[in-house]
């Protein structure tokens, strides 16, 4: 079998995740590794067991390359994919798409141009039991959807000696917890609901307005601790904790909490959906369990097993009912549809996984979640 090649940029957190989810389809072979030096592209890729390491121009020279994965720092998501599209190379981009709404819409412009396969690793819409959910939903069983409460808390930036790029906006932006881990929120609340949000309400904090920059390179999540002369003070401006109302376009209401200073809180995603039949209640922490909630008779849980979810939600289940399916398998399936597509030479008319459309949809929330913070009132979406 020929399987499609693949170059992947950046080597932080997030490109071995996906190096590691490229693995595990069989139509799919990761030749080629990218950093910004040579050195440390070979460096990288000798570590990761990949055939070649190399610079960003190096690896749009590479014809036999037909996707490139795009996980570098967030301001460098538009021009590389936009270079990567302009290769005639199919692109796999990390959210958010870009740094503003401009840059998103020339790529959304750009890319259905060109026609090739174009994605944003939204992987959390990719659990199991959240495609249950929308599917749930989408047959009535939840009825008319009345109210959302969505939360997303992590504590990677509890201490004030916790740093990393994202924290400065030329790299990540002016907005950081919304824009990071909020948007993955929206995205799973607006494709489970069907909804869109056209109205909101922000409140933000800054936790720790005086940070400590370590003066040497560590790993995100790597956990390492640094002496008190290893630090300096750098001034942040970006959100450690966000409070957002929603209003919805069937005229009911939700709202949200983002945290990246929760402790404790490694990487929870919360979302529940209370409708006109029922309430539907997901917490990432437990992605195996969907929690069914009952008016009239005692509330249920359902546990991620093939022969108990929907028909149209067996797609994403690849093992039997107790043994749980997690975070790593959620890159795995959103893969497993992009790359079916990238056999087919083309983006899909109604593609299932989300692409940079749906990139410039949460870019746009995102911007105007910022945009009511600043002027701290309701703003349309």
């Amino acid at each position: 079998m020929s399987k499609i090649k693949v170059g992947v940029v950046g080597t932080g957190f997030i490109g071995p995740a996906h190096i590691e989810a490229l693995r595990r389809l069989p139509n799919v072979e990761v030749v080629a590794l990218c950093e910004v030096t040579q050195e440390l592209a070979t460096e990288k890729a000798t570590q990761l067991g990949i055939p070649v390491g190399c610079t960003f121009d190096d690896l749009l020279k590479m014809e036999e390359i037909q996707a490139v994965h795009i996980c570098t720092p967030n301001f460098l998501h538009y021009s590389q994919s936009k270079a990567a599209l302009e290769a005639g190379k199919h692109v796999v981009c990390e959210k958010p798409l870009s740094k503003d709404l401009h840059e998103a819409e020339d790529l959304v412009k750009i890319a259905e141009k060109s026609g090739l396969v174009n994605a944003v690793h939204f992987n959390l819409r990719y659990y199991p039991l959240v495609r249950q959910m929308k599917v749930m939903r989408e047959k009535g069983e939840l009825g008319d959807v009345f109210s959302i409460i969505g939360s997303y808390l992590q504590d990677w930036l509890f201490f004030n000696t916790d740093y990393n790029w994202r924290l400065e906006p030329d790299k990540s932006g002016d907005s950081r917890a919304i824009a990071d881990i909020g948007s993955h929120l929206m995205d799973v609340i607006e494709y489970v609901t069907g909804l869109k949000t056209v109205e909101l309400l922000a409140d933000f904090n800054t936790v720790h307005p005086i940070r400590k920059k370590p003066k040497k390179r560590i790993e995100t999540y790597s956990g390492v601790e640094l002496g008190p002369d290893d630090y300096e003070d750098v001034a942040i401006n970006t959100e450690d904790h966000a409070n957002v109302l929603l209003r919805f376009d069937n005229g009911n209401r939700g709202s949200i909490t983002v945290s990246q200073v929760s402790a404790g809180r490694k990487n929870q995603l919360k979302v529940e959906i209370s409708g006109s039949k029922k309430t539907f209640a997901f917490n990432s922490e437990r992605p195996n369990e969907l929690w069914l909630g009952h008016r009239e008779k005692a509330n249920e849980v359902l546990m991620k097993d093939p022969s108990l979810i929907d028909p149209d939600a067996l797609s994403l289940v690849s093992f039997p009912g107790g043994h749980n399916e997690g975070f790593p398998d959620t890159s795995k399936q959103l893969f497993k549809e992009v790359y079916a597509a990238i056999e087919n030479g083309k983006q899909p008319e109604n593609p299932t996984f989300p692409t940079f459309a749906d990139g410039y949809r949460e870019l746009l929330v995102c911007e105007r979640i910022l945009e009511s913070h600043r002027a701290q009132k309701w703003v349309k979406v």
